[in-house]
């Protein structure tokens, strides 16, 4: 299972040899066109372990019970920086608004060592560049929440009503945003009609600590459900690449 033995994964309709040396090729679908994709990394689950024995001059070349203890104790003791060692490239297609809570956990980097909000690097499309042609539809319409100002639940009554509008709008706004394009109006001032249910897509690389952080954060019952459900789908991917620590992680870090 360890060091580059091949081996299977079932993962949606997606089935893939990796290797832990070798290039990951893991793909996630979300929501209605959006997607996760895992396009590299850094380490294994035994690079964790040899970084934090490496005051000792020691490493090793197999994970065993040891080592199960030994991230137990790391991660317990919050002593962060050998989860950092490993580093994961992702390719992400969400919804802008998605987008912008998730670029919130970018903007608080800093230099401490003990932060969990660094380490990452993002890099999104351009408006300017490419035309949007992808936009968000949602599947069902949610009700405002009665006891959270900025959370929803369930479902209106009158899903046809809000679709009806929905798509109203935004055929109004399309036709508009291809009226100025043909004018000859620049693609930086024409996206500017555009709404936050417009796809974008990112590279963001970041490290264990990080995809953690985020995870935990937006995988919890108050979280909106769109980015919850690129949450969920990061999460699963986590277990692929890196099924030691990341169960253990969330082992200690269960509530």
């Amino acid at each position: 299972m360890y060091g580059c033995d091949y081996f299977k994964i079932h993962y949606s309709v997606y089935y893939y040899y990796i290797c832990s040396h070798k290039k990951i090729e893991l793909k996630k679908e979300v929501l209605d066109k959006g997607f996760i994709e895992v396009l590299d990394k850094l380490g294994t689950d035994l690079t964790v372990v040899n970084s934090a024995r490496v005051s000792f001059g020691k490493r090793k070349e197999k994970f065993d019970d040891n080592d199960r203890k030994l991230v137990k104790f790391l991660a317990k003791n919050k002593h962060w920086s050998p989860f950092r060692h490993l580093m994961v490239q992702f390719h992400v297609k969400a919804p802008e608004f998605v987008m912008r809570q998730w670029y919130k956990h970018v903007v608080g980097i800093e230099t401490s060592s003990s932060s969990s909000a660094k380490d990452h690097a993002w890099n999104e499309i351009s408006g300017r560049y490419v035309p949007v042609s992808d936009f968000y539809v949602p599947s069902n319409w949610r009700r405002q929440s009665q006891d959270n100002k900025q959370a929803s639940e369930g479902s209106i009554d009158d899903q046809k009503i809000a679709s009806d509008i929905f798509e109203t709008a935004m055929s109004d706004i399309l036709g508009s945003y291809e009226k100025l394009l043909e004018a000859g109006v620049a693609k930086e001032q024409a996206r500017m009609i555009l709404p936050l249910n417009q796809y974008t897509e990112v590279y963001w690389t970041a490290s264990f600590q990080a995809i953690m952080n985020f995870i935990e954060l937006r995988d919890e019952a108050t979280a909106q459900w769109e980015i919850r459900e690129y949450a969920i789908a990061m999460k699963e991917l986590m277990h692929e690449i890196f099924p030691e620590i990341t169960g253990i992680w969330f082992e200690v870090n269960s509530h």
